[in-house]
């Protein structure tokens, strides 16, 4: 039996293109982000989804409410999909990270950085590649499960192989979907990055 995942990053809302959100609580979409979520709802409506996962925050969960009300399916928090730890830089703008030799380290070797008293990119993929063996087992044929641009980036990596510093090579769109699809012994990327429309 194989488990068909689809990665959903939550929809825009306003702060992401000048802070650092990370695991800031109280960050909401707005109208834009709604839409997003509703699309991707209808999106996975159509593919026969048991359950849907989210992080805990605020945003994703907003996004989860709507796919699950859409998919007809049952909604609950999973720690493992939580936005990766920026330790001391959750909150910050880009502009005051800017001139931090560490923040443009972590930018260009995403596979070893560590953000000051965050989390690094391998141990956001060791507690998915836990999450995945969870979702084999559970026998579910169609999980959506609402994340983070970062958290779904480390996923792709781990089904392709692909180094975390080649994190910047491609897209996870607010709204998008990203699908994997596994089975026992295995773990591959079917689509990347799709995004919903209407």
């Amino acid at each position: 039996m194989t488990t068909t995942v689809f990665l959903v990053r939550h929809g825009v809302h306003d702060q992401l293109q000048g802070r650092l959100c990370g695991r800031t609580v109280g960050v909401l979409m707005g109208e834009a982000g709604l839409a997003q979520a509703d699309a991707a709802g209808r999106r996975l409506a159509r593919e026969g989804v048991e359950v849907v996962q989210t992080s805990p925050l605020e945003r994703t969960r907003q996004t989860a409410e709507r796919i699950a009300d859409a998919c007809g399916a049952p909604l609950t928090t999973e720690e493992a999909l939580m936005e990766i730890d920026f330790g001391d830089w959750n909150g910050r703008t880009f502009e005051s990270l800017e001139p931090e030799p560490l923040w443009r380290t972590w930018n260009s070797a995403r596979d070893t950085a560590r953000p000051p008293s965050g989390e690094t990119m391998l141990e956001v993929q060791a507690r998915l590649a836990g999450w995945l063996e969870c979702v084999v087992r559970s026998g579910a044929r169609a999980v959506a499960a609402v994340s983070h641009a970062d958290v779904i980036k480390a996923a792709v990596g781990l089904a392709t192989g692909l180094s975390m510093r080649f994190h910047d090579r491609f897209e996870i769109s607010p709204g998008s979907i990203t699908t994997l699809v596994i089975g026992e012994g295995f773990l591959k990327l079917h689509t990347l990055n799709e995004v919903p429309h209407g």
